[in-house]
């Protein structure tokens, strides 16, 4: 079968990271990041348009410097248990902490979302970006790198452990044998780990699609290693179009030195297309969307979250960038290594690194809809990506995508013109996971 694309949708209501100017904007309500209807219309466009998933972002610390959309935003599976009930086919993916949750009720919820959407439920993985979220769980520190991976680890081990409580026909519900439960088809998990011990059994059977989808997003040595040993999709950071060729391969090469198939493991780049009627309006779009967003305070702000919410005010700002490494050791490590060498190479002032944040971000995917479809069809080529987490900073600007750009592909043959499954699993083409006590292996449903 031709490999084709994939595409989810990433809301960021009155604006995420970078987006500092887009609660002004006044296609936005004030409360688009709390108000369900938002995100059920959001997520009923890009099922009409045959997204595979809406994907929910989530964190747990703030202070009053961080993007609007952190300061003011709803639980993810809270969320997504809502929109599952007004959708049908796409799925639903939600981000939730390794480092600040148990197995055990996380297990529970995301196997709750899952029945609640008919097999529809994803869950990204994070260990926790913020340092400052341990002292909002008792904690006086945040966990180093090397203990919130290996915690990681284990977590979704002890979770797919309780998923596969129940054998898919543990119920018979004979009423002539006056038989509900045959108990020989429920396991007890009885884990004894490094970081935790969970007996079980879950109190809950397997979904359509058998588990969650398991999703990730790291891109340190770390992250990546625990992408390739148990993550079914990644959330990746994107970059150059060679740096992203280097992020593809090397996540595939590990996925298949853990003994896994690399085609089963589905790598998303983050997308922030700009469309327009023609590349030049695309461009100035472009732009006036980069004078919206350009608040130094904020961008100097959005700066210090890479390392542990440090106050960068504190310096002069127009001496050489300072010397920081020490305090991103327990929060974005790779990101800050970044800034860090960029500053080193370049020698870059504090007020250079701040100015140069937003840029970061910018988009391959700009141009009138045929230049974003050749973009996206080149990079999808060039082993670059299995699929697209589409960021649009308007619901009209996810209309034109979908009317104007994703036509496009799918003449092209590129994307899909009807869902292959009800499940999400079935939808990325992703195997549904044999019990572990019955071993039998089965298909991805039709």
């Amino acid at each position: 079968m031709p490999r084709t694309l994939h595409l989810a949708l990433h809301p960021y209501g009155v604006g995420g990271p970078g987006q500092h100017g887009l609660w002004k904007d006044p296609r936005v309500a004030k409360n688009s990041s709390i108000d369900i209807d938002y995100y059920i219309r959001l997520a009923q466009a890009a099922e009409h348009a045959l997204f595979d998933a809406l994907f929910i972002v989530d964190s747990q610390f703030i202070n009053a410097t961080y993007p609007a959309h952190y300061l003011n935003r709803l639980e993810p599976l809270t969320l997504l248990s809502a929109v599952a009930t007004h959708t049908r086919h796409i799925g639903l993916v939600g981000t939730a902490s390794s480092t600040y949750n148990s197995p055990f009720n996380l297990a529970r919820r995301f196997a709750s979302l899952d029945h609640i959407s008919g097999g529809r439920a994803g869950w990204n993985v994070v260990t926790s970006f913020d340092t400052g979220t341990s002292k909002n769980f008792g904690l006086d520190e945040h966990l180093d790198y090397t203990t919130r991976y290996g915690r990681a680890l284990e977590f979704v081990q002890v979770a797919r452990g309780l998923w596969d409580s129940y054998e898919d026909d543990a119920f018979p519900a004979d009423v002539a044998r006056g038989v509900f439960l045959d108990p020989a088809k429920l396991h007890a998990l009885d884990h004894t780990g490094e970081h935790f011990k969970v007996a079980g059994p879950l109190n809950l059977s397997r979904s359509p699609q058998g588990q969650p989808v398991i999703f990730q997003a790291g891109v340190s040595e770390e992250g990546r290693d625990l992408a390739a040993q148990v993550a079914e999709g990644i959330y990746a950071p994107g970059g150059t179009l060679e740096q992203a060729q280097e992020y593809y391969a090397d996540i595939k090469r590990r996925t298949a030195a853990y003994g896994r198939d690399p085609e089963h493991i589905k790598i998303f780049i983050h997308g922030g297309p700009v469309v327009a009627s023609t590349d030049e309006k695309a461009r100035l779009r472009e732009r006036e969307i980069f004078d919206e967003d350009n608040d130094f305070d904020r961008n100097l702000a959005l700066l210090g979250r890479s390392f542990g919410a440090y106050d960068f005010s504190v310096h002069d700002l127009d001496a050489p960038f300072p010397d920081v490494a020490h305090l991103a050791e327990k929060g974005g490590r790779t990101g800050a290594a970044q800034l860090i060498e960029r500053a080193r190479k370049e020698n870059l002032t504090l007020r250079q690194v701040a100015e140069a944040v937003n840029q970061f971000r910018q988009s391959p995917f700009v141009g009138a809809p045929d230049t974003v479809a050749d973009t996206i069809e080149r990079w999808f080529r060039a082993d670059t990506l299995d699929g697209i987490n589409l960021a649009f900073r308007t619901e009209e600007e996810l209309e034109y995508f979908v009317d104007g750009v994703v036509p496009i592909l799918q003449k092209r043959g590129l994307f899909r013109t009807e869902y292959a499954s009800d499940t999400l699993r079935g939808n990325l083409g992703l195997p549904v996971p044999a019990n572990r006590h019955t071993r039998e292996p089965q298909l991805v449903d039709d």
